[in-house]
């Protein structure tokens, strides 16, 4: 059995992680160990400062124009949930996409229980979604939102989001993103792109750790938060959550080593990010024309000419996902994802449901020995 040496598992979460994070969550746990907002002391104070410059940072990489709606979450899945059971509510009627995650889609689910109608539109067999089609959704009746995700986490299909936003908005509708696979492998604007709501994961391309997410929520869009409880700020004897951003929507201990650790990613992102997404490029335009050139492989998305994030799916005609994703960690090291990746609609959509599918994530670190490494492994594990 080989020690696992080669990770190709960024679109589930990246490692190892830039060692300028990791020392950012060292240093939080070893000398900010106050609980930021609930003290006058030294330590507290630190730490609250910690939170409001991570919270800047990450606001200024993702082009929030005021960081107090830059709200941080455990991760994309809450941040989906509070901009989705937030704004839509009995009545309302929402259309999002076939290639949604689990983290829109089953949220989405719950909400047809409290009397949310929701449309799914279906994308076309390469991921994408036209833009056409999600108009014609949204102009069949009142609609409160669209929902879609920026980049698919099976195909690595980027999605039309800023055209998007000009059919949510011309129909008074609000639009919402799932930007977990795109943060950190795409620029992103949140201004430009004519989002209401854009849910973050902290742990995939924004490099930072697990168990941290951030959820921009525009000024204008009044979301009810998830959770109520204590926030260090305002007036602890009031018996109601108090409305201010963003502890309103911060309940509770924040997660200050992760934080921390998002705040020093976003840092980095911001004066490395575009050479990083330059040689995720190159390194995914490599595994794609090399998975062709080795026969029996199916690519599912787009081609290797057309833009995608750095995920890569394909199906073998005679080997199965699982047996292949086993075999390359086991006799090769290489880590890969092998199944549904919690998108069952993408599956159906694509027509891999039945078989799942061998899911490649590049990202911070991967090389192209490492690519080199995966292609030889199955060449040989499919002749």
């Amino acid at each position: 059995m080989a020690a696992t040496t080669v990770y190709l598992d960024h679109a589930a979460s990246s490692w190892p992680k830039p060692p300028e994070v990791v020392e950012a969550v060292v240093s939080a746990l070893t000398r900010y160990g106050g609980n930021p907002g609930r003290g006058a002391y030294r330590l507290a104070m630190a730490s609250s400062r910690l939170i409001f410059e991570a919270r800047r940072d990450l606001a200024a990489l993702l082009h929030v124009p005021d960081p107090r709606d830059l709200l941080f979450t455990s991760g994309a899945t809450e941040a989906a949930n509070l901009m989705l059971k937030g704004v839509l509510h009995r009545g309302d009627r929402v259309v999002t996409t076939s290639m949604e995650h689990n983290a829109v889609s089953r949220p989405l689910n719950r909400l047809t229980s409290a009397g949310v109608e929701v449309v799914v539109v279906t994308a076309e067999t390469d991921g994408t979604v036209d833009a056409d089609a999600v108009e014609a959704a949204v102009r069949a009746a009142p609609t409160r939102a669209v929902a879609c995700t920026h980049a698919s986490n099976l195909t690595g299909s980027i999605q039309p989001v800023g055209d998007l936003a000009d059919v949510a908005h011309a129909a008074g509708a609000l639009m919402f993103v799932d930007g977990a696979q795109a943060a950190g492998h795409l620029p992103v604007d949140v201004a430009a792109l004519g989002a209401d709501a854009y849910a973050v994961s902290g742990h995939k391309g924004l490099l930072g750790p697990q168990g941290i997410g951030a959820l921009y929520l525009a000024p204008h869009v009044d979301a009810e938060e998830l959770l109520q409880g204590g926030t260090g700020a305002g007036r602890s004897e009031e018996p109601v959550q108090p409305l201010v951003r963003p502890e309103r929507y911060e309940a509770g201990t924040p997660n200050t080593p992760g934080i921390a650790g998002l705040g020093a990613a976003a840092r980095l992102l911001a004066e490395r990010g575009e050479a990083q997404r330059a040689e995720e490029r190159r390194l995914l335009r490599r595994l794609h024309e090399g998975l062709l050139g080795i026969g029996g492989f199916r690519v599912l998305g787009p081609g290797p000419d057309e833009p995608r994030v750095p995920v890569l799916a394909v199906t073998h005609e005679r080997v199965d996902a699982d047996q292949l994703a086993f075999a390359l960690d086991r006799r090769y090291g290489i880590a890969t994802r092998a199944g549904l990746h919690c998108s069952p609609w993408a599956h159906e959509t694509l027509g891999t449901l039945a078989t799942g599918a061998l899911r490649f994530g590049l990202g911070w670190g991967n090389t192209e020995a490492h690519v080199d490494l995966a292609l030889e492994a199955l060449s040989e594990l499919t002749r």
